[in-house]
């Protein structure tokens, strides 16, 4: 087993949880290699390297380091069985897969011989492994200060996205997918392959399949009044669709297309400037353990 470590994760508990967890993935059976990353984008450049040659890959961090890794192995197309120890702040991919957030229990699930496929999606030449999203919230994942985000969690989030209410605007977007063209100026726009988007928007498991072959798209557009927003809230909140300031939709390939560039984030990360781009679904890509 190639195990992926991020140590500043969350709150950083993963450290002194190590020698525990690699004693656990021994006593399952794997011989292990272990490696600690010290920057963005050194797990993907690891797993891309050596993965071939490991019987399983396996990382504890956040959404991000789940997504680095995801990205070295399809990128270099190495389609090992992949565990997850979810040590972020939302940690939105778990919750959806129903993985244990206590560290020990995660790694034992991962040994247990359990093991279900996924669909991961690509945006343009990039990977994601739950969601690609756009405007307000989309972004809070990467620019909330780590050690705010490590001592309040989901709600660091939200207070920043209070503060900086005033900083959203709307999006002129244009996503076509089956054939159908949605447009119009949007505040919010995700999609994904999970229950839980950036901690806080909720979808039906009901409406969620990760091994159906098509991903789930949400489109929030711009309020016109305070009553409006209340509308829009109390509508995500109580998972009623019904609202006109809210498109919901599935597919398995949309086209994006806006007038300005604007930034995307991939799995909770920032990504580049894109005015147009394609996101298509890949299929039963990966073996999730445990």
């Amino acid at each position: 087993m190639l195990f992926l470590v991020n140590p500043v994760s969350g709150k950083r508990t993963i450290v002194r949880y190590l020698p525990q967890v690699i004693r656990i993935f021994m006593d399952g059976g794997y011989l292990v290699t272990a490696a600690v990353t010290s920057r963005r984008g050194e797990a993907t450049e690891i797993v891309a390297d050596i993965g071939k040659a490991f019987d399983a890959v396996c990382c504890a961090g956040g959404d991000g380091t789940l997504n680095e890794i995801l990205t070295g192995l399809a990128g270099s197309k190495t389609f090992v069985p992949v565990g997850y120890i979810p040590c972020g702040s939302t940690n939105d991919f778990a919750a959806c897969h129903n993985l244990s957030s206590d560290i020990l229990t995660a790694a034992r699930n991962i040994v247990s011989g359990n093991s279900t496929f996924y669909d991961i999606g690509t945006f343009g030449d990039q990977y994601f492994s739950y969601v690609a999203a756009f405007g307000a919230f989309s972004w809070l994942s990467y620019t909330t200060d780590q050690n705010l985000k490590n001592a309040l969690g989901h709600t660091a989030y939200i207070l920043d996205g209070i503060k900086d209410l005033s900083k959203i605007k709307p999006y002129a977007m244009k996503i076509t997918a089956n054939g159908v063209v949605h447009e119009g100026a949007y505040i919010f726009g995700a999609v994904s392959n999970s229950t839980s988007i950036a901690g806080t928007i909720r979808l039906p498991e009901s409406m969620v399949d990760t091994c159906d072959g098509v991903f789930e798209c949400l489109l929030i557009r711009m309020p016109e009044t305070v009553l409006d927003l209340d509308w829009i809230v109390r509508s995500l909140v109580q998972q009623e669709y019904d609202c006109p300031f809210l498109d919901v939709f599935q597919a398995s390939e949309f086209q994006v297309d806006n007038p300005e560039k604007i930034i995307w984030a991939l799995d909770g990360e920032s990504s580049d400037l894109y005015t147009q781009c394609s996101i298509r679904t890949v299929p039963r890509c990966f073996q999730l353990l445990g």
